[in-house]
């Protein structure tokens, strides 16, 4: 069994990935969507108090860091002009969809009605950024999912229990930052492949 203490090097991993990501969006490298961070900072907090209500211990930690890294990114958006992504129809949708599910978790007393809705909420709010990932990489700083993603899996080995409470939003964490991972590096490796044939 892995110490649960291993849980607080998610909060260095956290800050390391941010570290990348923050630099390049006052940089204007990096241009995040306002819509995606500001809700990704919001979404984590819920599942906190959830998964805190039901006596999960140091497992928490990786899904507090995934609210804390998001908002500093949405704050340093406001720094640099050229790091914004202007808002389109599809941010809106999503963003109203979002806080909806948000209002629907406020509303349900049953924790595990009440998580669903919290990844619900945050899945939406991750679409336009899986989408702008696709369609313009360039625009997007990898290093923050892929060690985002590392977080998932620590988060894993310090489950106490693997009941759906415990596990979901880790999960659903994996499985979103394994997507954007995907969607901005795909060029590079399948171009690589290609150049090697």
């Amino acid at each position: 069994m892995i110490p649960e203490q291993i849980a607080y090097l998610t909060i260095l991993i956290s800050l390391f990935g941010g570290f990348f990501y923050i630099r390049d969006t006052l940089r204007g490298v990096t241009r995040p969507n306002r819509v995606t961070w500001l809700l990704w900072a919001v979404i984590p907090a819920i599942a906190v108090v959830i998964q805190i209500r039901s006596g999960v211990g140091l497992s928490v930690i990786p899904v507090i860091m995934s609210g804390a890294t998001p908002f500093l990114v949405f704050l340093a958006s406001f720094a640099n002009k050229n790091a914004f992504w202007k808002i389109t129809q599809l941010d809106i949708v999503c963003g109203v969809l979002s806080v909806i599910a948000i209002i629907l978790w406020l509303g349900v007393r049953q924790p595990i009605l009440a998580l669903i809705f919290a990844i619900l909420a945050d899945f939406l709010a991750g679409v336009p950024t899986v989408v702008k990932a696709w369609k313009f990489p360039e625009t997007e700083t990898g290093t923050v999912f892929v060690l985002s993603l590392f977080n998932a899996i620590i988060g894993f080995l310090v489950l106490k229990e693997w009941t759906f409470t415990f596990y979901s939003f880790g999960i659903y964490l994996f499985t979103m930052n394994a997507s954007l991972i995907f969607c901005i590096y795909r060029r590079k490796w399948f171009s690589k492949k290609v150049v090697a044939q």
